[in-house]
């Protein structure tokens, strides 16, 4: 059985020392995948530190940190704190494997704390 990004991602995490858990979950009664906050698939807490991690293929990185950055609940995970991570994995010419990592910050550096309301999904 093949190795999904989530299970890589949560490897990395772990051997940096973060307690990290698996947030998506799926959702029988509407046969979908749901992601905490609408964009989270794992959380990772270390020292104070949270990361809020989006983790995918290389080639759907792009389109998973355009997601994360225009989801509605993104400036409230923010203003809570949490750094916002998406993982891109892919294979090398070697055939190892690479992950491409991205730290996202508010667009146009423009952040709306005092407005923010989570929104569960």
């Amino acid at each position: 059985m093949a190795i999904t990004p989530t299970q890589r991602s949560l490897q990395k995490l772990r051997a940096e020392g973060y307690l990290a858990t698996v947030t998506e979950r799926w959702n029988p009664y509407a046969r979908v995948r749901q992601d905490l906050f609408g964009f989270v698939d794992i959380l990772a807490l270390r020292d104070g530190e949270t990361l809020a991690i989006q983790t995918t293929t290389a080639s759907n990185f792009a389109a998973r940190r355009k997601k994360v950055l225009a989801h509605e609940n993104f400036d409230a995970v923010i203003c809570a704190g949490w750094q916002v991570v998406v993982h891109g994995w892919r294979k090398n010419k070697a055939g190892k494997w690479e992950l491409k990592e991205a730290f996202m910050k508010p667009q146009e550096n423009v952040l709306r704390c005092e407005n923010t309301t989570a929104i569960n999904e």
